[in-house]
């Protein structure tokens, strides 16, 4: 039996209450594969900021190496800024382990109903390659006069050939994979003239080594508007670090969740772990209600299956959820229903 070592950081508000049953369902499914999942907790929070003054132990970031891979709830609560929770361990993550792919699903499942009109069940099927450790995100900048009239700040987007161009060629390498074979480069070099000019560039030298999949570039702004306006249009989507994160969230909502968006953080060369999430945060506004969705982790949970090498229960996984979807019951308040968490994940290891 294969056995894997998997970190799991529940985090804040409802990361803990998701990743706990994510857990449930990874270990059922595991089982078509004859995999045993070995689940690390580690107790990283903003709590445990408040009881040490750091987000992540001196230590941490060898014992997570130690892993295969990693399992993420949420991080960030509304008595602790951004700067501290976020900037302390998601985003450090993500560039410490050079886990340039952040890939995000958006699926509208049979029985979920989307707020774009004509919508059918399947027709919004696309996937968005983000680049995940440059781009606008780089926290490079700075501060000066603070608290003065004259107060001003900096912030440096980085763009390199070597980013832009490793995140679009794992798009086209999933693009071989799906029907239509079409990769859709999001960009704004009209007004961010270097950053997105080299991105463009890059995108034009890597399109000429796939000439078996078909390509289209747009601006933000018309990618926006085309995501609501035309979203079955839309295969494959690749962006920089910025532009993904908010295409990607409104994705989630025109397949009618947040609650169902899953997303993993790859390094796909394997040098390091890579860390599958749900994309909602830690939403502190229902922490503790038992009512958040956790079919996002679920969902997130079968990316990590797919990254062990365990095709079958990540099959048996994403079948299960479609199952409960379809079928309409439970339903966590986010999809109109009055379920409870535990509840939803009941009915995903009944299908399995």
């Amino acid at each position: 039996m294969a056995a894997f070592r998997i970190a799991v950081i529940g985090g804040d508000g409802i990361g803990p209450e998701v990743i706990d049953q994510a857990i449930r369902a990874a270990d059922a499914a595991g089982k078509r594969d004859g995999a045993e999942l070995r689940w690390n907790r580690l107790p990283w929070s903003s709590a445990y900021y408040q009881q040490h003054g750091v987000m992540v132990p001196a230590d941490g970031w060898d014992t997570l190496e130690q892993h295969d891979a990693i399992l993420f709830g949420a991080v960030g609560t509304p008595d602790i800024p951004d700067q501290i929770t976020v900037q302390g361990l998601l985003l450090p993550m993500r560039r410490r382990f050079d886990q340039y792919v952040n890939l995000r699903p958006a699926y509208l499942f049979d029985g979920v109903q989307s707020p774009l009109r004509d919508a059918k069940a399947g027709s919004i099927d696309m996937l968005v390659y983000r680049e995940n450790t440059e781009g606008e995100y780089a926290p490079i900048g700075g501060r000066l006069y603070v608290g003065l009239p004259d107060e001003l700040a900096t912030q440096t987007a980085i763009f390199t050939r070597r980013g832009c161009e490793r995140i679009m060629r794992a798009a086209f390498e999933a693009a071989r994979t799906r029907p239509r074979r079409k990769v859709t480069s999001v960009s704004k070099a009209n007004a961010l003239v270097y950053g997105m000019t080299l991105w463009d560039e890059c995108f034009q030298r890597v399109a000429a080594e796939y000439p078996d999949v078909q390509t289209q570039s747009l601006l933000i702004d018309a990618a926006a508007m085309d995501f609501v306006r035309k979203p079955e249009t839309f295969d494959v989507v690749v962006a920089s670090n910025l532009f993904g994160d908010i295409l990607t969230d409104l994705g989630a909502m025109i397949t009618g969740s947040v609650g169902l968006a899953a997303s993993a953080n790859i390094n796909p060369e394997r040098k390091h772990p890579s860390m599958f999430e749900p994309v909602h945060g830690s939403a502190p506004d229902i922490a503790g209600k038992q009512i958040a969705n956790p079919l996002a982790a679920i969902l997130s949970a079968a990316l990590l299956l797919d990254h062990l090498k365990l095709p079958k229960a990540a099959a048996a996984l994403r079948q299960a959820v479609a199952a409960v979807l379809k079928a309409g019951q439970p339903r966590t308040p986010d999809l109109g229903g009055t379920a409870k968490t535990a509840d939803m994940t009941d009915a995903v290891l009944a299908h399995l």
